[in-house]
């Protein structure tokens, strides 16, 4: 039998479908995953249930997979992850044409549910449960370092659906580290919804530097990247490790939200402005040449034009080098939808939106510009039409810039190569190999 995966979210839920699909290969079932040609007599549907964008998304991939179904294309639908977590009951009652509906952490119990349905043999156990099937290319793969998060800011969703911060026990995660590394792996994102909360569940302190800092040590591991850290109590030896290690790649991601005081303090963000500002410079001055990636939100509860233009000049003044922003959208059980009016209008919020991006766009395509002369070390991801498409030390999969580099010389895909920048373009680099 062939299961066909669809996962949707965020890169915490794709390794959750890679754990299952390699439970599922491991005993004996065929995967694929987002396959433009599904041919699986059964659809594992992975959702997310974070905002109103991405729950329509969710329903809307299950519909489409229950027409499926009903056209005889398919023979079971089941459904995992943050949306079924959150609204198991409505859903059942709302989508009966689903076979089975799992939620954020009890979705291994579809392996045993699919095997006794096929009569396949009793499940093996999978490995040590972290042998997954990488959806990414193989030179790297996302590093799942915890779940949850113990922080409860006034918008999120987060902890209601995922629970308390758990953080994996560190040698697990080395091993997992090491497993990947011989299986051709180089390049590791390291993800958490709050990676510098790591280890105070497990060993009363935090521990995200001496995680990281052995990572690095690993032979064969070539990249590691930040992802989702928190502004409050950050943990400074993670810059130390950042610069002294130089496989530790000079990039963090770090959602920020916004700037004014008033609105920190109304999202709960447990944080000032003048705190904020000085995390930065300390970032920039411990670790020269760091891009630091944020996530900013417009039209909260209560935000004044005041407090939007002062985000405005936040940004002028930080000069993120990869930035991302969305407008707040009501999520119901969180804290500001049961104690904030949501007062800013729809058209508000696009019109500020749009100004915010339009003033990083700017700065984006100056920020890469100032890369043009510079030899950089890129990774190779894929070919596309007469280009190369590869990507350097500051630069995430899918959401940042990508180095196109023509034909001309034959490259090896997942390898790294020192890089001529000859030119650019508002968020892509071109360049030439150098020997």
């Amino acid at each position: 039998m062939t299961v066909d995966f669809i996962s949707l979210g965020c890169s915490k839920n794709l390794v959750d479908s890679e754990n299952l699909m390699g439970m599922f290969e491991a005993n004996g079932i065929h995967v694929t995953h987002d396959s433009d040609d599904p041919q699986g007599e059964v659809v594992v549907v992975n959702t997310c249930g974070f905002i109103a964008d991405a729950k329509e998304e969710s329903i809307n991939t299950i519909l489409e997979q229950v027409a499926r179904k009903n056209a005889g294309e398919v023979e079971k639908i089941y459904v995992m992850g943050c949306l079924s977590e959150r609204y198991l009951a409505d859903l059942e009652a709302e989508i009966p044409e689903v076979d089975g509906w799992y939620g954020k952490f009890n979705y291994k119990e579809l392996l045993k549910r699919l095997t006794q349905e096929k009569e396949l043999s009793t499940p093996l156990p999978a490995g040590r449960g972290w042998e997954r099937v990488l959806t990414t290319p193989s030179h790297y793969a996302y590093i799942k370092i915890s779940e949850g998060c113990d922080r409860h800011c006034a918008y999120c969703a987060i902890p209601l659906i995922t629970g308390r911060h758990q953080s994996r026990p560190m040698e697990e995660i080395l091993d997992e580290v090491r497993w990947l590394v011989s299986q051709g792996t180089k390049e590791f994102q390291v993800i958490a919804q709050e990676l510098t909360y790591y280890g105070i569940d497990l060993y009363g302190e935090q521990r995200i530097a001496e995680l990281i800092e052995q990572m690095a040590d690993i032979e064969g591991v070539e990249w590691i990247r930040l992802h989702y850290a928190y502004p409050t109590h950050f943990p400074w030896r993670l810059l130390d490790v950042m610069r002294e290690k130089k496989n530790v790649c000079r990039y963090l991601d770090i959602a920020l939200q916004h700037i004014s005081d008033h609105m920190l303090t109304r999202m709960r963000r447990n944080t000032t402005k003048a705190e904020t500002m000085a995390l930065i410079e300390r970032m920039r001055r411990e670790v020269p040449g760091i891009h630091i990636r944020t996530t900013l939100m417009v039209g909260f509860p209560g935000e004044t034009d005041e407090d939007f233009q002062e985000l405005v000049d936040f940004v002028k003044w930080a000069r993120f080098e990869r930035m991302g922003a969305f407008a707040y959208s009501e999520e119901d059980g969180t804290y500001s939808a049961d104690h904030y009016e949501d007062d800013v209008p729809e058209d508000v919020k696009q019109r500020r939106l749009d100004k915010l991006m339009r003033v990083q766009q700017n700065i984006s395509a100056e920020i890469e510009a100032e890369k043009v002369g510079q030899t950089l070390p890129v990774i190779i991801d894929r070919t596309e039409g007469d280009y190369y498409i590869g990507r350097t030390e500051f630069c995430s999969p899918e959401v940042d810039p990508e180095v196109l580099i023509r034909q001309d010389v034959k490259l090896e895909i997942g390898k790294i190569y020192q890089v001529k920048i000859t030119d650019s373009e508002e968020f892509d680099l071109y360049g030439e190999v150098i020997n």
